[in-house]
């Protein structure tokens, strides 16, 4: 049977607990200063509730973020977890028309490391511009200057720097054994179970982090995640997580409200889900104030009746 001919449920996982990682949204003091006590908590209270905090992703602002307060992320995700592990975003900001700038990567990945996190390889358009071949030789790159990294592919729709890579080129990626995963961001569900086809077929240790806010029951399939939704509620994801990998049916109603969540978060315009989460982590007295960083886009003070409507199917009001 051809993979194209293969239906999603040969790839059902059911009692598998899935590797959650949540991205960690950065909260703002009245004065618009960012406040770094509450990034602490949650920080902590990601790994409390056994998912792994991912810092300075882009639920952490990290193109719209100075180098220092990006170094002040990491010193505060180290300081605060005391050796439990993370992984923080590797950013490299370019135009259209740049070469692949492995020095600057370089840089990013040894930053990362020197406080004990796992790097995130953002794409960049001097990455993603090359041709697939050349693409997995960067990512080889990449990887003599790291233990071990996490790879990242982007829809345009949310970032103009980002690509979704043929599948000849993914597996390329798979091969490169400090490559411990990817995150994939298509919002597409197809293209995500073929990812989990071809790492059943040539590395099943390989990790398929799904990007999927709109598809969170892709667990159910075999994929992890790294997922901005579940910032809005580390313990609500870790909960449904237990019940999927327990046999749980109640998983199904919780990951229900989460994915009415997730489709309320990413309407359009996407970025301003972090506008959202701001607004769901004040609703939860895990942030004083609802702000999103000043140059990200806005949700309008009305959504807060929704999101309490929200909190209350999640019985957390």
């Amino acid at each position: 049977m051809n993979n194209s001919d293969m239906t999603p449920f040969d790839l059902l996982t059911p009692s598998r607990k899935p590797r959650g990682i949540s991205a960690v949204l950065i909260p703002f003091l009245p004065d618009g200063e960012i406040d770094w006590d509450a990034f602490r908590a949650h920080v902590v209270r990601t790994a409390d509730a056994g998912l792994e905090p991912a810092v300075n992703m882009d639920t952490g602002y990290v193109n719209l973020l100075t180098a220092e307060q990006k170094q002040t992320a990491l010193e505060h995700t180290r300081d605060a977890l005391g050796g439990r592990p993370f992984v923080a975003g590797a950013f490299v900001a370019d135009q259209p028309g740049a070469k692949f700038d492995a020095d600057t990567y370089g840089r990013e990945i040894e930053q990362i490391e020197s406080f004990g996190g796992v790097p995130v390889i953002f794409q960049s358009y001097g990455l993603i511009e090359q041709p697939g071949p050349e693409i997995v030789t960067s990512y080889e790159t990449i990887s003599r200057s790291c233990d071990k990294f996490i790879g990242f592919e982007l829809t345009q729709a949310l970032a103009l720097f980002g690509s979704i890579y043929d599948l000849d080129t993914y597996g390329g990626m798979m091969q490169i054994k400090k490559c411990i995963g990817a995150k994939h961001s298509s919002f597409d569900r197809e293209p995500e179970w073929e990812r989990l086809r071809l790492r059943n077929k040539l590395r099943p240790d390989f990790h398929v982090f799904t990007g999927n806010d709109f598809a969170i029951d892709m667990i159910q399939y075999g994929s992890d995640y790294l997922l901005g939704l579940s910032t809005f509620g580390p313990d609500l994801f870790a909960r449904r997580d237990d019940l999927w990998a327990n046999g749980n049916p109640a998983w199904l109603q919780l990951n229900d409200v989460l994915q009415y969540l997730g489709y309320f978060a990413f309407r359009s315009p996407g970025p301003a889900y972090k506008h959202t989460a701001a607004q769901f982590l004040k609703l939860r007295g895990w942030a004083q104030t609802s702000q999103t960083h000043p140059n990200s886009p806005t949700r309008p003070e009305s959504d807060m009746e929704i999101l309490k409507e929200i909190a209350e199917r999640l019985s957390l009001k």
